[in-house]
């Protein structure tokens, strides 16, 4: 049996806020406002759970336009306010393709730079499927935080 040691998928993506780090993180783990903004172009949060602290749980149920709901959970790992949050990523379609999540938010002037980090993707396919995803809600984040 040959042994897989290659490095899973992983993506990175840097956005520049025209908001202070509180307001950014804020807005990733206060439900009222992850529903403002969390997911690509028109899809709509229906649900958010969230235990804002090391190792509690989060889920967030959002539905596309074409009326496809799409449900994510997992587990804060980390959880420093202002600063960063490291978190679990399973969607209950294949909750044995767990990924890991990781957002880190430095002062930039006057706004912030955020930078999520979406590891251990379990091929090409997934990571490039989230890269879009995540590209198209940060569209979202930046606009809501503004």
């Amino acid at each position: 049996m040959a042994v897989q040691t290659a490095t899973k998928p992983s993506l990175t993506l840097k956005r520049r806020l025209k908001a202070p780090p509180a307001k950014v993180f804020a807005a990733w783990t206060d439900p009222d406002k992850v529903k403002r903004w969390m997911g690509p172009g028109d899809v709509k949060v229906l649900k958010v759970e969230c235990e804002p602290r090391a190792g509690g749980r989060f889920r967030w149920l959002m539905q596309s336009a074409a009326g496809e709901e799409h449900d994510v959970s997992g587990v804060y790992r980390e959880f420093v306010p202002n600063q960063k949050l490291v978190f679990t990523w399973a969607w209950k379609s294949t909750p044995e393709r767990e990924s890991l999540v990781t957002v880190e938010i430095k002062p930039d002037g006057d706004g912030s730079l955020l930078t999520l980090t979406h590891a251990q993707f379990f091929d090409e396919e997934a990571r490039d499927r989230h890269q879009s995803g995540w590209t198209g809600a940060l569209d979202k984040l930046e606009k809501f935080v503004a």
